[in-house]
């Protein structure tokens, strides 16, 4: 492994990394507030992705980067307080169905509008390019400014929840909603706001995930269940286990990605023969390229079998 490499896939993984933060934030910050596991967040994702698209046509990138996530924020607040609320008391399983649901009807109705097909939100002008070369590599302004953007809402995020009055009365509400509404604040309202707030910052991360990779149906179902692995190993409503758990899923499938090793070439380099006849040969013969997808599930799955409630998580499931 050349130096290069390394350092050209270490920023390649910060970025990814750093984009499924972005995802997961939102999704961490539902579950730690409401107790609610949303199925729908990642469909909110591609909700602001196609938003953005349809905004950018019209106003720009930049009235899109704030505009499309207010939009998706807007329909998540309306969503809970029309839907899930109405479920809440019946208890966790209604609420995955309604999400579940919600996440098909997105689905559809984007297939509706925009049809099936992959739509051509690329990259403004002043995030086309290289930001600089390194080693004769170039690194994608893209990822930088997603690296960026995801620093700067870490950042606001842990603000508003530690020194401001809304994130007092929003941490506040989750342990103690009793004493919360005996001082006047209206604890479903509080509700509403962070499960708008937490789809909002999904459709920010559709805005600059979707020109980076690709708009298309299918991009909700292709990190769906990334987000929840990340959710999971980082610990159920940790949002510094998130942060851990997406730089470390985002940088190790980033290398694995890129190595052309198999435990066949391994053993054979060390002097081992290995032939045809030798016990699980199909299974050594993959690269690490190869199973470079199941490294998160299998990370999963370590896990809950080691520590089920993840890195930083103070409650299990």
């Amino acid at each position: 492994m050349s130096f290069e490499f390394f350092i050209i896939s270490l920023l390649n993984g910060l970025s990814y990394g750093l984009l499924l933060f972005m995802l997961s934030s939102g999704l961490t910050l539902i579950f730690s507030m409401m107790g609610v596991l949303n199925f729908a967040h990642a469909s909110f994702y591609m909700l602001g992705a196609y938003l953005a698209y349809a905004v950018s046509r019209v106003a720009g990138f930049w009235v899109a980067l704030v505009l499309a996530p207010l939009l998706v924020g807007l329909l998540g607040a309306l969503f809970e307080k029309y839907s899930l609320r109405r479920v809440h008391k019946f208890g966790h399983v209604p609420e995955l169905l309604v999400t579940f649901g919600l996440s098909y009807l997105i689905l559809e109705v984007v297939q509706l509008i925009w049809g099936r097909a992959s739509v051509p939100y690329g990259l403004p002008p002043f995030l086309q390019g290289p930001l600089f070369t390194l080693f004769d590599t170039q690194f994608p302004k893209s990822r930088a400014f997603i690296m960026l953007v995801a620093v700067l809402m870490l950042v606001s995020i842990w603000l508003v929840l530690t020194r401001t009055r809304i994130g007092l009365v929003i941490q506040a509400a989750l342990t103690h909603p009793d004493m919360v509404e005996a001082l006047g604040h209206n604890v479903p309202r509080v509700f509403m706001l962070v499960f708008g707030g937490g789809a909002a910052l999904a459709g920010l991360a559709g805005v600059i995930g979707g020109n980076t990779y690709i708009t298309e149906p299918a991009m909700a179902m292709s990190v769906g269940s990334i987000i929840f692995v990340v959710v999971v190993v980082g610990g159920m409503g940790s949002l510094a286990g998130a942060f851990i758990a997406s730089l470390l899923i985002g940088i190790v499938q980033t290398f694995a990605v890129a190595l052309d090793y198999s435990l066949l070439g391994m053993l054979r380099s060390l002097g081992v023969a290995a032939g045809p006849d030798t016990f699980g040969y199909p299974v050594l013969r993959l690269t690490v390229s190869q199973v470079a997808p199941i490294l998160p599930y299998l990370l999963l799955v370590l896990m809950l079998i080691f520590r089920p409630r993840g890195l930083l998580g103070t409650r299990e499931g």
